[in-house]
């Protein structure tokens, strides 16, 4: 019996979430010098054509500018501590990222952008990458799969080979701390 090898679990992973409605790209294909580049650089993690295209048709209301100001403050997410930039990234997910906004009136008015469909799940984009090359603190990593809604990527998957006795849950879960410290804004 021929033993299973990791590309052939990821190949699995990969034909399981396109069958539970995930689009599938090809990490290679999106990167910075790929066939179809979806980002500028290596240490970008966010699909920003992907997020702005959502935010557009999820707050069709909203103007242009606020729309902006939301994007921005989603790729400034940063603060020197992990849990609490993770935090703050969740408060936008679940509450929306608050922006104001000058009306037809000339009144400044506060509002939420979304950034997910909570309601309904079909109005989001689910996309997965495999082999999602990023570039971070001089550190190159390149996790097996990534999970992305509407450009955002929320799901890291570390797949191991189940015919290699060294590949524990232990040693996928070595490897994603490895991540969480040298490519910190993919987590």
């Amino acid at each position: 019996m021929k033993a299973i090898t990791e590309s052939e679990v990821e190949e699995a992973a990969i034909e399981i979430l396109t069958e539970l409605g995930y689009d599938y790209v090809f990490g290679p294909d999106i990167s910075p010098e790929g066939l179809n580049p979806e980002r500028k650089s290596y240490d970008e993690v966010v699909l920003v054509d992907r997020l702005r295209s959502s935010i557009d048709e999820l707050n069709p209301n909203l103007p242009n500018d606020a729309k902006e100001d939301a994007i921005k403050k989603v790729l400034r997410v940063i603060t020197p501590n992990q849990i609490a930039t993770n935090e703050l990234f969740h408060n936008m997910l679940v509450n929306g990222v608050d922006v104001e906004y000058r009306n037809q009136e000339g009144r400044i008015v506060g509002t939420k952008v979304w950034l997910i469909d909570f309601n309904k799940p079909d109005n989001n984009r689910f996309l997965a990458v495999n082999q999602f090359s990023v570039i971070e603190q001089n550190c190159s990593r390149r996790p097996d799969i990534v999970l992305f809604i509407n450009g955002l990527p929320l799901v890291l998957i570390e797949l191991k080979n189940p015919a290699d006795e060294e590949a524990t849950v232990k040693t996928a879960y070595d490897q994603i701390q490895t991540y969480k410290a040298e490519i910190p804004s993919l987590l």
